[in-house]
C-alpha cells in the first residue's frame, strides 16, 4: 500500500481563493456601480454606515478607514462609520436590548435619507444585520449587502447585494478585494471631480 498523498494546505488554500476571486469577478459591474454611487452620495455630504460580525467586522472597519483616511491618493476625508467599532454602544445596546439590536439601534440614531447602510456577512443570515437592514430602509437609506453565497436572507432584505461564492474564509478574503475595488472607483471619481473644481 502506497503512502497517503501529502496534503499541501497553503497551495490548497490559495487555489481555493483563486477560484473564489474568479467567481467574484462576475460582480465587477455591480462593484463599479457601488463605487460610483458611493462617490456621488459622499460628495453630497451623505455618509456610509458599515457593519459586520467577526472577520466581516474587520472588513467593515477597513472600508471606513479607507474613506475617512485615504485609499491611495491624497484627497478629502469622507464620512464613514463602522458600527461594530463603537464598542461602548455595542456593549450597552447588547446589554440593554439584546445582541440582535446592536446595529439597528445605531442605524436608527445615525442614518438619514440618502445615506448608505452597507452590511457585510459571510452567511447572509445574521439577525443583527437583518435588523440593521430593515432599520436602514425605514430611515430612507440605501441598503447594500456584501455576503457569501446567495440567495440568503440579508441579500433579499437589502436594496442591492453582491453575493460572493466560496467557503467563509474565502468570502472574507474576497470581501477585502471587493472593498478595494470599490475604493479604487471611488478615488478615481473623487480625484477627477476635485481636479475639475480646482
Amino acid at each position: 500500500m502506497g503512502a497517503p498523498a501529502r496534503v499541501d494546505p497553503v497551495r490548497d488554500h490559495l487555489r481555493g481563493l483563486g477560484a473564489a476571486l474568479a467567481s467574484a469577478e462576475r460582480h465587477a459591474a455591480q462593484l463599479e456601480a457601488w463605487g460610483v454611487e458611493l462617490a456621488a452620495r459622499l460628495r453630497r455630504g451623505q455618509r456610509v454606515l458599515v457593519a459586520g460580525n467577526g472577520g466581516s467586522a474587520a472588513e467593515a472597519q477597513h472600508l471606513t478607514a479607507e474613506l475617512v483616511g485615504r485609499y491611495r491618493e491624497e484627497r478629502p476625508a469622507y464620512s464613514a462609520i463602522a458600527l461594530n467599532a463603537e464598542t461602548s454602544s455595542v456593549t450597552a445596546i447588547g446589554n440593554d436590548y439584546g445582541f440582535d439590536e446592536v446595529f439597528a439601534r445605531q442605524v436608527r440614531a445615525h442614518a438619514r435619507a440618502g445615506d448608505i447602510v452597507l452590511l457585510l456577512s459571510t452567511s447572509g443570515a445574521s439577525p443583527n444585520l437583518l435588523h440593521a437592514a430593515r432599520a436602514g430602509r425605514l430611515a430612507g437609506a440605501a441598503t447594500w449587502a456584501l455576503t457569501g453565497p446567495g440567495p440568503n436572507p440579508l441579500a433579499e432584505v437589502c436594496d442591492e447585494a453582491v453575493c460572493l461564492d466560496g467557503p467563509s474564509p474565502h468570502v472574507q478574503e474576497c470581501q477585502l478585494a471587493a472593498i478595494h475595488a470599490v475604493c479604487r472607483v471611488f478615488d478615481a471619481i473623487v480625484m477627477d471631480e476635485e481636479g475639475r473644481s480646482s
